[in-house]
Protein backbone atom coordinates (compact mmCIF):
# COMPACT_ATOMS: atom_id res chain seq x y z
CA UNK A 1 0.00 0.00 0.00
CA UNK A 2 1.00 3.46 -0.91
CA UNK A 3 1.57 6.60 0.89
CA UNK A 4 -0.51 10.24 -0.34
CA UNK A 5 1.90 12.73 0.04
CA UNK A 6 1.38 16.52 0.41
CA UNK A 7 3.45 19.13 1.32
CA UNK A 8 1.89 22.71 2.07
CA UNK A 9 3.94 26.21 2.45
CA UNK A 10 7.38 24.86 3.44
CA UNK A 11 10.11 27.55 3.67
CA UNK A 12 13.90 27.56 4.67
CA UNK A 13 16.21 29.75 4.82
CA UNK A 14 19.72 29.61 4.99
CA UNK A 15 22.86 32.08 5.94
CA UNK A 16 21.73 34.60 3.44
CA UNK A 17 19.28 33.08 1.12
CA UNK A 18 15.76 32.35 1.23
CA UNK A 19 15.99 28.62 -0.10
CA UNK A 20 12.48 27.97 -0.64
CA UNK A 21 9.16 30.12 -0.15
CA UNK A 22 6.16 29.02 0.85
CA UNK A 23 5.79 25.90 -1.69
CA UNK A 24 3.20 22.60 -2.29
CA UNK A 25 3.96 20.09 -3.06
CA UNK A 26 2.03 16.62 -3.25
CA UNK A 27 1.99 12.87 -4.64
CA UNK A 28 -0.03 10.15 -5.23
CA UNK A 29 0.78 6.76 -4.63
CA UNK A 30 1.38 4.61 -7.23
CA UNK A 31 2.08 7.41 -9.93
CA UNK A 32 5.47 8.89 -10.51
CA UNK A 33 5.24 13.17 -10.65
CA UNK A 34 8.19 14.68 -12.18
CA UNK A 35 9.99 17.47 -10.13
CA UNK A 36 11.74 19.75 -12.17
CA UNK A 37 13.61 23.59 -12.46
CA UNK A 38 16.54 24.92 -13.10
CA UNK A 39 19.87 24.57 -10.90
CA UNK A 40 19.31 26.12 -7.75
CA UNK A 41 15.15 26.15 -8.19
CA UNK A 42 14.87 24.22 -4.74
CA UNK A 43 14.05 20.84 -5.97
CA UNK A 44 16.99 19.42 -4.20
CA UNK A 45 16.40 21.20 -1.19
CA UNK A 46 12.52 20.60 -1.09
CA UNK A 47 13.29 16.93 -1.23
CA UNK A 48 15.74 17.17 1.51
CA UNK A 49 13.54 18.53 3.84
CA UNK A 50 11.00 15.69 3.27
CA UNK A 51 13.98 12.84 3.48
CA UNK A 52 14.42 14.67 7.28
CA UNK A 53 18.46 16.00 6.13
CA UNK A 54 16.44 19.65 6.74
CA UNK A 55 15.27 20.25 10.01
CA UNK A 56 14.62 24.05 10.43
CA UNK A 57 11.91 24.41 7.91
CA UNK A 58 8.64 25.33 8.49
CA UNK A 59 5.42 24.37 7.03
CA UNK A 60 3.61 21.59 7.66
CA UNK A 61 3.84 17.72 5.77
CA UNK A 62 1.00 15.06 5.46
CA UNK A 63 1.41 11.88 4.90
CA UNK A 64 -2.86 10.18 4.05
CA UNK A 65 -3.72 13.09 5.30
CA UNK A 66 -2.09 13.14 8.99
CA UNK A 67 0.13 15.70 9.86
CA UNK A 68 3.59 14.60 10.31
CA UNK A 69 7.21 16.23 11.87
CA UNK A 70 10.09 15.02 9.89
CA UNK A 71 13.17 16.29 11.77
CA UNK A 72 15.79 13.37 10.75
CA UNK A 73 16.24 10.80 8.16
CA UNK A 74 15.26 8.07 10.80
CA UNK A 75 11.68 9.88 11.04
CA UNK A 76 11.40 9.87 7.21
CA UNK A 77 12.73 6.39 6.61
CA UNK A 78 10.20 5.06 9.26
CA UNK A 79 7.74 6.47 7.01
CA UNK A 80 8.63 4.48 4.59
CA UNK A 81 10.40 7.63 2.37
CA UNK A 82 13.55 7.07 0.55
CA UNK A 83 15.95 8.94 -1.37
CA UNK A 84 18.52 8.24 -4.35
CA UNK A 85 20.90 10.90 -4.27
CA UNK A 86 22.60 12.23 -7.37
CA UNK A 87 25.78 11.77 -5.93
CA UNK A 88 26.37 8.13 -5.15
CA UNK A 89 29.81 8.01 -3.63
CA UNK A 90 28.73 10.15 -0.91
CA UNK A 91 25.62 7.61 -0.35
CA UNK A 92 27.55 4.50 -0.44
CA UNK A 93 30.61 2.90 1.74
CA UNK A 94 33.05 2.31 -0.85
CA UNK A 95 34.90 -0.53 1.42
CA UNK A 96 31.83 -2.48 2.16
CA UNK A 97 30.35 -5.09 -0.05
CA UNK A 98 27.22 -4.49 -2.74
CA UNK A 99 25.34 -6.95 -0.41
CA UNK A 100 26.11 -5.01 2.70
CA UNK A 101 25.47 -1.76 0.94
CA UNK A 102 22.31 -3.25 -0.34
CA UNK A 103 21.24 -4.51 3.40
CA UNK A 104 22.80 -1.53 5.34
CA UNK A 105 19.64 -0.59 6.73
CA UNK A 106 18.56 -3.59 7.76
CA UNK A 107 22.46 -4.04 9.41
CA UNK A 108 21.70 -0.48 11.61
CA UNK A 109 18.19 -1.26 12.37
CA UNK A 110 19.16 -4.97 13.87
CA UNK A 111 22.49 -3.41 15.73
CA UNK A 112 21.55 -4.05 19.22
CA UNK A 113 19.22 -6.86 19.20
CA UNK A 114 21.26 -8.99 18.09
CA UNK A 115 25.28 -9.20 18.16
CA UNK A 116 25.96 -11.61 15.04
CA UNK A 117 25.42 -10.77 11.81
CA UNK A 118 24.39 -13.95 9.61
CA UNK A 119 26.26 -13.41 6.77
CA UNK A 120 24.81 -15.67 4.46
CA UNK A 121 21.83 -14.86 4.64
CA UNK A 122 22.66 -11.14 4.09
CA UNK A 123 23.94 -11.50 0.59
CA UNK A 124 21.31 -14.40 -0.33
CA UNK A 125 18.50 -11.72 0.65
CA UNK A 126 21.02 -9.19 -1.56
CA UNK A 127 21.50 -11.33 -4.20
CA UNK A 128 17.62 -11.85 -4.83
CA UNK A 129 16.85 -8.00 -4.34
CA UNK A 130 19.79 -7.66 -7.10
CA UNK A 131 18.47 -10.37 -9.45
CA UNK A 132 14.97 -8.92 -9.18
CA UNK A 133 16.29 -5.58 -10.68
CA UNK A 134 18.67 -7.61 -13.10
CA UNK A 135 21.69 -6.04 -11.59
CA UNK A 136 24.08 -8.53 -12.80
CA UNK A 137 26.74 -7.94 -10.14
CA UNK A 138 27.72 -10.50 -7.10
CA UNK A 139 26.80 -9.23 -3.86
CA UNK A 140 30.20 -10.13 -2.56
CA UNK A 141 32.18 -7.38 -4.94
CA UNK A 142 33.62 -4.45 -3.13
CA UNK A 143 31.57 -1.21 -4.01
CA UNK A 144 34.96 0.62 -4.67
CA UNK A 145 35.67 -1.26 -7.44
CA UNK A 146 32.26 -0.73 -9.61
CA UNK A 147 31.19 1.22 -12.59
CA UNK A 148 29.17 4.58 -11.42
CA UNK A 149 26.33 3.21 -12.84
CA UNK A 150 26.23 0.12 -11.14
CA UNK A 151 26.86 1.60 -7.96
CA UNK A 152 23.50 3.92 -9.00
CA UNK A 153 21.65 0.69 -9.34
CA UNK A 154 22.66 -0.59 -6.30
CA UNK A 155 21.64 2.96 -3.83
CA UNK A 156 18.16 2.28 -5.51
CA UNK A 157 18.15 -1.38 -5.00
CA UNK A 158 18.52 -0.90 -1.24
CA UNK A 159 15.92 1.90 -1.27
CA UNK A 160 13.58 -0.81 -2.69
CA UNK A 161 14.72 -3.04 0.29
CA UNK A 162 13.34 -1.30 2.82
CA UNK A 163 9.49 -2.00 1.50
CA UNK A 164 8.94 1.84 0.29
CA UNK A 165 5.81 3.61 0.03
CA UNK A 166 7.79 7.25 -1.29
CA UNK A 167 10.45 6.94 -3.54
CA UNK A 168 12.44 10.17 -4.04
CA UNK A 169 15.04 9.87 -7.19
CA UNK A 170 17.27 12.68 -7.99
CA UNK A 171 19.11 12.22 -11.51
CA UNK A 172 18.92 8.59 -11.49
CA UNK A 173 19.44 7.96 -14.83
CA UNK A 174 22.83 10.76 -15.10
CA UNK A 175 25.29 7.57 -15.60
CA UNK A 176 23.28 5.19 -16.87
CA UNK A 177 23.54 3.65 -20.54
CA UNK A 178 20.19 3.68 -22.55
CA UNK A 179 19.68 -0.25 -21.46
CA UNK A 180 20.38 0.25 -17.83
CA UNK A 181 17.79 3.22 -18.45
CA UNK A 182 15.36 1.29 -20.01
CA UNK A 183 15.55 -1.48 -16.91
CA UNK A 184 15.23 1.74 -14.44
CA UNK A 185 11.84 2.68 -15.98
CA UNK A 186 10.69 -1.32 -15.72
CA UNK A 187 11.49 -1.08 -11.72
CA UNK A 188 9.62 2.18 -11.58
CA UNK A 189 6.78 0.99 -13.21
CA UNK A 190 6.58 -2.06 -10.92
CA UNK A 191 6.80 0.08 -8.11
CA UNK A 192 3.50 2.14 -9.50
CA UNK A 193 1.99 -1.23 -9.46
CA UNK A 194 2.62 -1.81 -6.00
CA UNK A 195 1.38 1.61 -4.76
CA UNK A 196 4.70 3.53 -4.57
CA UNK A 197 4.82 6.78 -5.07
CA UNK A 198 8.13 8.04 -7.31
CA UNK A 199 9.13 11.90 -6.95
CA UNK A 200 11.70 11.83 -10.16
CA UNK A 201 14.16 14.65 -10.41
CA UNK A 202 15.68 14.99 -14.10
CA UNK A 203 17.05 17.42 -16.68
CA UNK A 204 16.17 14.96 -19.54
CA UNK A 205 12.84 16.22 -20.24
CA UNK A 206 11.95 13.23 -22.69
CA UNK A 207 12.36 10.20 -20.09
CA UNK A 208 10.33 12.86 -17.62
CA UNK A 209 7.36 12.96 -20.53
CA UNK A 210 7.74 8.67 -20.34
CA UNK A 211 7.89 7.94 -17.24
CA UNK A 212 5.72 10.71 -15.13
CA UNK A 213 1.96 11.58 -14.67
CA UNK A 214 2.43 14.84 -13.68
CA UNK A 215 4.87 17.82 -13.18
CA UNK A 216 6.02 20.47 -10.68
CA UNK A 217 8.09 23.28 -12.38
CA UNK A 218 10.12 25.46 -9.21
CA UNK A 219 12.34 28.00 -10.03
CA UNK A 220 13.91 30.50 -7.56
CA UNK A 221 12.44 28.57 -4.56
CA UNK A 222 8.93 28.85 -5.27
CA UNK A 223 6.36 26.43 -7.00
CA UNK A 224 5.46 28.01 -10.27
CA UNK A 225 3.32 25.37 -11.78
CA UNK A 226 1.47 21.94 -11.16
CA UNK A 227 0.25 20.35 -14.30
CA UNK A 228 -1.12 16.87 -15.44
CA UNK A 229 2.07 15.30 -18.32
CA UNK A 230 -0.93 15.61 -21.19
CA UNK A 231 -1.71 19.57 -20.75
CA UNK A 232 1.90 20.58 -20.93
CA UNK A 233 4.63 20.21 -23.77
CA UNK A 234 8.70 20.25 -23.11
CA UNK A 235 9.05 23.58 -24.58
CA UNK A 236 6.63 25.28 -22.23
CA UNK A 237 8.45 22.94 -19.18
CA UNK A 238 11.95 24.83 -20.48
CA UNK A 239 10.73 28.39 -20.67
CA UNK A 240 8.51 28.11 -17.23
CA UNK A 241 12.15 26.77 -15.65
CA UNK A 242 13.53 29.40 -16.96
CA UNK A 243 11.39 31.89 -16.92
CA UNK A 244 11.90 33.18 -20.63
CA UNK A 245 11.63 31.52 -23.91
CA UNK A 246 14.28 29.31 -24.48
CA UNK A 247 16.98 30.64 -27.63
CA UNK A 248 19.00 28.68 -29.34
CA UNK A 249 20.80 25.92 -27.18
CA UNK A 250 24.05 25.49 -29.40
CA UNK A 251 26.15 28.76 -29.84
CA UNK A 252 27.59 29.23 -33.52
CA UNK A 253 31.43 27.84 -32.99
CA UNK A 254 33.42 30.23 -35.90
CA UNK A 255 36.70 29.79 -34.86
CA UNK A 256 39.78 29.47 -36.78
CA UNK A 257 41.28 25.89 -37.17
CA UNK A 258 44.96 25.76 -37.01
CA UNK A 259 47.79 23.17 -36.53
CA UNK A 260 47.92 19.96 -34.83
CA UNK A 261 48.06 20.62 -31.06
CA UNK A 262 47.31 17.14 -29.65
CA UNK A 263 48.15 13.67 -31.85
CA UNK A 264 47.57 10.24 -29.51
CA UNK A 265 49.09 7.80 -31.59
CA UNK A 266 48.15 4.07 -30.24
CA UNK A 267 47.12 4.62 -26.74
CA UNK A 268 46.68 1.83 -24.29
CA UNK A 269 45.97 1.85 -20.58
CA UNK A 270 46.07 -0.91 -18.18
CA UNK A 271 42.25 -1.42 -18.38
CA UNK A 272 39.35 -0.38 -21.21
CA UNK A 273 42.04 1.79 -23.71
CA UNK A 274 43.58 -0.28 -26.47
CA UNK A 275 45.15 1.22 -29.43
CA UNK A 276 43.40 5.02 -29.30
CA UNK A 277 44.46 7.09 -32.24
CA UNK A 278 43.18 10.76 -32.32
CA UNK A 279 44.27 14.59 -33.36
CA UNK A 280 43.22 17.68 -32.21
CA UNK A 281 43.63 20.83 -34.00
CA UNK A 282 43.31 24.76 -32.03
CA UNK A 283 40.48 26.33 -32.29
CA UNK A 284 38.60 22.96 -32.74
CA UNK A 285 36.22 20.67 -31.21
CA UNK A 286 36.54 16.95 -31.31
CA UNK A 287 33.80 14.46 -29.78
CA UNK A 288 34.74 11.15 -28.12
CA UNK A 289 30.90 9.52 -28.46
CA UNK A 290 29.88 6.75 -26.89
CA UNK A 291 27.95 4.64 -25.05
CA UNK A 292 27.70 4.64 -21.00
CA UNK A 293 31.12 1.95 -20.21
CA UNK A 294 32.90 2.71 -24.18
CA UNK A 295 35.82 4.01 -22.33
CA UNK A 296 35.17 7.59 -22.88
CA UNK A 297 36.24 8.70 -19.28
CA UNK A 298 39.47 5.92 -19.21
CA UNK A 299 40.56 7.61 -22.30
CA UNK A 300 40.53 10.68 -20.55
CA UNK A 301 41.90 10.25 -17.20
CA UNK A 302 44.86 8.26 -19.47
CA UNK A 303 45.21 11.59 -21.71
CA UNK A 304 45.52 13.42 -17.99
CA UNK A 305 48.15 11.48 -16.61
CA UNK A 306 45.61 10.01 -14.18
CA UNK A 307 46.10 6.27 -15.28
CA UNK A 308 49.53 4.86 -17.08
CA UNK A 309 49.56 3.90 -20.07
CA UNK A 310 50.96 0.80 -21.61
CA UNK A 311 51.92 1.73 -24.98
CA UNK A 312 51.14 4.44 -27.62
CA UNK A 313 52.60 8.38 -27.53
CA UNK A 314 50.43 11.53 -26.30
CA UNK A 315 52.27 14.37 -28.48
CA UNK A 316 51.59 17.91 -27.39
CA UNK A 317 52.91 20.74 -29.67
CA UNK A 318 55.22 18.66 -30.92
CA UNK A 319 56.69 17.00 -27.80
CA UNK A 320 56.40 13.73 -26.84
CA UNK A 321 54.48 13.55 -23.45
CA UNK A 322 55.67 10.90 -20.70
CA UNK A 323 52.86 11.59 -18.15
CA UNK A 324 53.42 10.75 -14.47
CA UNK A 325 50.78 12.05 -12.87
CA UNK A 326 47.73 15.07 -13.05
CA UNK A 327 50.01 17.70 -12.33
CA UNK A 328 52.52 16.67 -14.94
CA UNK A 329 49.51 17.42 -17.60
CA UNK A 330 49.11 20.79 -15.96
CA UNK A 331 52.58 21.82 -15.98
CA UNK A 332 52.53 20.75 -19.86
CA UNK A 333 49.07 22.58 -20.82
CA UNK A 334 46.42 20.24 -20.29
CA UNK A 335 43.33 20.40 -18.12
CA UNK A 336 40.47 18.08 -17.54
CA UNK A 337 36.89 18.81 -16.30
CA UNK A 338 35.50 14.92 -14.96
CA UNK A 339 33.13 13.52 -14.77
CA UNK A 340 32.62 13.01 -11.31
CA UNK A 341 32.84 16.43 -10.14
CA UNK A 342 32.33 16.59 -6.54
CA UNK A 343 34.51 13.58 -6.23
CA UNK A 344 37.10 14.23 -8.43
CA UNK A 345 36.57 18.16 -10.01
CA UNK A 346 36.29 20.66 -7.11
CA UNK A 347 37.56 20.56 -3.20
CA UNK A 348 34.03 20.17 -1.57
CA UNK A 349 34.65 21.15 1.76
CA UNK A 350 36.33 24.86 0.82
CA UNK A 351 35.35 28.24 -0.53
CA UNK A 352 34.54 29.28 -4.08
CA UNK A 353 37.73 30.90 -4.19
CA UNK A 354 40.35 28.49 -3.28
CA UNK A 355 38.48 26.21 -5.60
CA UNK A 356 39.15 28.63 -8.80
CA UNK A 357 42.33 29.13 -7.66
CA UNK A 358 43.60 25.84 -6.89
CA UNK A 359 45.06 24.92 -10.40
CA UNK A 360 47.05 28.03 -10.86
CA UNK A 361 47.99 29.44 -7.33
CA UNK A 362 51.58 29.63 -8.42
CA UNK A 363 50.59 32.78 -9.88
CA UNK A 364 49.16 34.57 -6.39
CA UNK A 365 52.28 33.36 -4.45
CA UNK A 366 54.66 36.61 -3.99
CA UNK A 367 58.39 36.63 -2.24
CA UNK A 368 58.92 33.29 0.00
CA UNK A 369 56.01 31.83 -1.45
CA UNK A 370 53.36 33.28 -0.04
CA UNK A 371 50.13 34.00 -1.40
CA UNK A 372 48.68 37.32 -2.64
CA UNK A 373 45.35 37.02 -1.40
CA UNK A 374 44.17 40.39 -2.79
CA UNK A 375 45.28 39.08 -6.07
CA UNK A 376 43.51 35.52 -5.45
CA UNK A 377 40.58 37.04 -4.57
CA UNK A 378 40.17 39.63 -7.15
CA UNK A 379 40.62 36.96 -9.71
CA UNK A 380 38.56 34.16 -8.19
CA UNK A 381 35.83 37.62 -8.22
CA UNK A 382 36.06 37.99 -12.13
CA UNK A 383 35.50 34.14 -12.94
CA UNK A 384 32.44 34.20 -10.85
CA UNK A 385 31.04 37.38 -12.65
CA UNK A 386 32.37 36.25 -15.93
CA UNK A 387 30.44 32.80 -15.44
CA UNK A 388 27.25 33.89 -13.97
CA UNK A 389 28.21 31.29 -10.69
CA UNK A 390 25.41 32.06 -8.02
CA UNK A 391 27.03 32.36 -4.64
CA UNK A 392 26.47 34.32 -1.65
CA UNK A 393 30.23 35.28 -1.88
CA UNK A 394 33.68 33.51 -2.76
CA UNK A 395 34.12 32.34 0.48
CA UNK A 396 31.07 30.29 0.73
CA UNK A 397 31.31 26.89 0.51
CA UNK A 398 30.96 24.94 -2.74
CA UNK A 399 29.21 22.06 -0.86
CA UNK A 400 26.78 24.53 -0.81
CA UNK A 401 26.24 25.36 -4.32
CA UNK A 402 23.57 24.15 -6.78
CA UNK A 403 25.02 21.29 -9.15
CA UNK A 404 25.46 24.09 -11.99
CA UNK A 405 27.11 26.15 -10.20
CA UNK A 406 29.78 23.43 -8.74
CA UNK A 407 30.24 22.64 -12.29
CA UNK A 408 31.26 26.35 -13.56
CA UNK A 409 33.36 26.42 -10.37
CA UNK A 410 35.26 22.93 -11.57
CA UNK A 411 35.65 24.84 -15.36
CA UNK A 412 36.39 28.37 -13.91
CA UNK A 413 39.98 27.13 -12.45
CA UNK A 414 41.31 25.52 -15.34
CA UNK A 415 40.42 29.14 -17.14
CA UNK A 416 42.46 30.87 -14.68
CA UNK A 417 44.69 28.57 -15.03
CA UNK A 418 44.44 29.09 -19.13
CA UNK A 419 45.73 25.36 -20.70
CA UNK A 420 46.17 24.80 -24.58
CA UNK A 421 43.87 21.26 -24.18
CA UNK A 422 41.04 21.15 -22.46
CA UNK A 423 38.96 17.96 -21.75
CA UNK A 424 35.47 18.12 -20.59
CA UNK A 425 34.15 14.47 -19.52
CA UNK A 426 29.77 14.79 -19.39
CA UNK A 427 30.12 17.99 -18.43
CA UNK A 428 26.52 19.03 -18.32
CA UNK A 429 25.70 15.83 -16.23
CA UNK A 430 23.34 16.82 -14.13
CA UNK A 431 23.00 20.27 -15.00
CA UNK A 432 19.96 22.71 -16.19
CA UNK A 433 19.26 23.71 -19.69
CA UNK A 434 20.50 27.11 -18.47
CA UNK A 435 23.51 25.89 -17.05
CA UNK A 436 23.79 23.79 -19.96
CA UNK A 437 23.57 26.55 -22.53
CA UNK A 438 26.23 28.92 -20.48
CA UNK A 439 28.76 25.75 -21.01
CA UNK A 440 28.21 25.50 -24.56
CA UNK A 441 28.81 29.03 -24.88
CA UNK A 442 32.03 29.14 -23.02
CA UNK A 443 33.40 26.09 -24.78
CA UNK A 444 32.86 28.07 -28.16
CA UNK A 445 34.41 31.01 -26.72
CA UNK A 446 37.43 29.20 -25.62
CA UNK A 447 37.97 27.35 -29.52
CA UNK A 448 37.41 31.34 -30.70
CA UNK A 449 40.37 31.69 -28.21
CA UNK A 450 42.31 29.18 -30.08
CA UNK A 451 42.22 26.21 -27.52
CA UNK A 452 42.11 22.50 -28.36
CA UNK A 453 38.69 21.00 -26.84
CA UNK A 454 37.66 17.51 -26.31
CA UNK A 455 34.57 16.75 -25.05
CA UNK A 456 33.43 13.52 -24.29
CA UNK A 457 29.77 12.61 -24.20
CA UNK A 458 26.93 9.89 -24.17
CA UNK A 459 24.48 12.56 -25.41
CA UNK A 460 24.58 12.57 -29.09
CA UNK A 461 22.58 15.50 -29.20
CA UNK A 462 25.53 17.93 -27.55
CA UNK A 463 28.04 16.05 -29.51
CA UNK A 464 25.84 16.98 -32.86
CA UNK A 465 25.78 20.50 -31.78
CA UNK A 466 28.87 21.60 -30.41
CA UNK A 467 31.62 19.56 -31.95
CA UNK A 468 33.77 19.70 -35.68
CA UNK A 469 34.79 16.22 -35.92
CA UNK A 470 33.60 13.00 -33.88
CA UNK A 471 35.43 9.84 -33.01
CA UNK A 472 33.08 7.30 -31.84
CA UNK A 473 35.04 4.73 -28.65
CA UNK A 474 33.10 1.71 -28.68
CA UNK A 475 34.84 -0.90 -26.08
CA UNK A 476 37.98 1.13 -25.51
CA UNK A 477 38.84 1.53 -28.79
CA UNK A 478 38.16 4.36 -31.60
CA UNK A 479 35.96 2.90 -33.84
CA UNK A 480 35.26 5.83 -36.88
CA UNK A 481 36.22 9.45 -37.41
CA UNK A 482 33.14 11.33 -38.37
CA UNK A 483 33.27 14.94 -39.38
CA UNK A 484 29.87 16.19 -37.49
CA UNK A 485 28.13 18.50 -39.88
CA UNK A 486 28.05 15.18 -42.41
CA UNK A 487 26.81 12.61 -39.85
CA UNK A 488 23.51 12.39 -38.01
CA UNK A 489 22.34 11.23 -34.36
CA UNK A 490 21.73 7.76 -35.78
CA UNK A 491 25.23 6.81 -37.03
CA UNK A 492 26.80 8.07 -34.05
CA UNK A 493 24.58 5.86 -32.44
CA UNK A 494 25.21 2.99 -34.78
CA UNK A 495 29.00 2.56 -34.49
CA UNK A 496 28.29 3.17 -30.64
CA UNK A 497 26.59 0.29 -30.43
CA UNK A 498 29.08 -1.75 -31.83
CA UNK A 499 28.11 -1.70 -35.62
CA UNK A 500 30.19 -2.25 -38.54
Amino acid sequence: MGTQLEMKKIAIEFPGVRALSEVDFSVRSGTAHALVGANGAGKSTLMKVLSGAHVHYTGDIYLDGMKREIRSPKEAQGHGIQIVHQEVDTALIPYLTVGENVMLNDMVQNMGKKQLVNWKDLHNEANTILKDMNIEVSSKKLVKDLTLAQKQMVLIARAVSTQCKLLILDEPTAPLSHTETTELFRIVNELKLKGVGIIFISHRLPEIFEICEEITVMRNGERVTYRKMGDITQNEVVELMLGKTMDEQFPEVNAAIGDVVLEVKGLTDAGKIKDVSLHLKAGEVIGLAGLVGAGKTELCKVLFGHTSKRAGEVILKGRSLSLKSPHDAVKSGLALVPEERRKEGILIQESVTANLTSASIGKFCKTFSFVDRNAEKEAANDMIASLGIKTSSGEAKVENLSGGNQQKVAIGKWLIADADVYIFDEPTKGVDVGAKKDIFDLIAKLASNGKAIIYASSELSEIMGITNRTYVLYDGRTVIELQTNKTNEEELLFYSTGGK
